[in-house]
């Protein structure tokens, strides 16, 4: 399996020897398998310094979710700002929000800042299976956050749940509901196949230029948690370093891919462990 180390990005000379930087502005996980935790290990792992704002605490483990205590709209706003006030931020990725005021609040701090390169991955449900985005909040969502990103990146049951269809059962599906998520003004859509059937993981990157398919090998393990935050935040650490999207988006399912294969030597959790996010780190 391609093992991506940090140092195989290629840095942005605009930097002026800067570090990239990328926001994740998400929902915590105690056990850092997924959400936020999960984000900063992916930054770290691909030489990104990472920042973060909280939208919700969380509490849940490997087996399911326990709580969830969502942060006040103003605070969260406050954490934004504090963090583009002092930082030069290069891509954003971003993950729970569970309440309408919350998303509203997180889309107009975005666009006063005019933020870089957003990677909106519209986490629903947790790989328990537990709820994480509340009905009322379907909506706004796709209509005041969705227009704002530069990709959006959701698995099967979420874009189906998006667009109040069923889940798509083929390539060609998954084609035509991304395209009919484009349609809601992101500038690219990445539909991920690891809900589907067969030997191979398929995503599908779906832009007005045009739609690339991605494929890997289907990971035979149960440690699946944070799959995918993991990858939206590497897309995003790859955009920060100054990849291009399709670039970002090959590095990123690398990355992953091999996080799951490495998956069962961490031993971690009763349930659904984590990805191994320092497979290429860690001896």
């Amino acid at each position: 399996m391609k093992q991506v180390r940090p140092d195989s990005f290629t840095a942005d000379p605009a930097r002026g020897g800067r570090a990239p930087v990328a926001l994740s502005i998400a929902g915590t996980d105690p056990t850092a398998g997924a959400g936020m935790q999960a984000d900063l290990k992916t930054f770290s792992a691909l030489g990104v310094y990472g920042a973060t704002v909280i939208t919700a605490l969380v509490a849940q483990n490997t087996t399911g979710v326990q709580a969830v205590l969502d942060i006040a709209p103003d605070f969260v706003a406050k954490q934004i700002d504090s963090v583009f006030d002092d930082l030069s931020v290069d891509a954003v990725k971003v993950g729970m929000l569970s309440v309408p005021a919350v998303i509203e609040t997180v889309a107009e701090r975005l666009a006063a800042h005019r933020a870089p390169n957003i990677v909106i991955d519209p986490v629903m449900v947790a790989k328990s299976g537990d709820p994480l985005l509340r009905p009322e909040a379907v909506a706004v969502l796709r209509d005041t956050l969705l227009p704002l990103a530069l990709v959006i990146t959701p698995n099967l049951p979420e874009a189906a749940r998006l667009l109040d269809a069923d889940v798509a059962d083929s390539e060609a599906a998954m084609r035509r509901q991304g395209e009919r998520l484009l349609a809601l003004g992101p500038k690219a859509v990445l539909m991920k196949g690891g809900h589907a059937e067969g030997d191979r993981s398929v995503d599908i990157l779906v832009s007005d230029r045009d739609c690339l398919r991605f494929e890997a090998p289907r990971v035979a393990t149960r440690n699946t948690h944070g799959t995918g935050c993991t990858l939206s935040a590497a897309i995003a650490a790859g955009l920060a370093k100054g990849l291009g999207l399709e670039a970002a988006v090959r590095a990123a399912k690398d990355y992953l891919t091999a996080a799951l294969v490495a998956a069962d030597t961490l031993g971690v959790g009763h349930g659904h462990g984590p990805v191994h996010h320092f497979h290429s780190v860690w001896s």
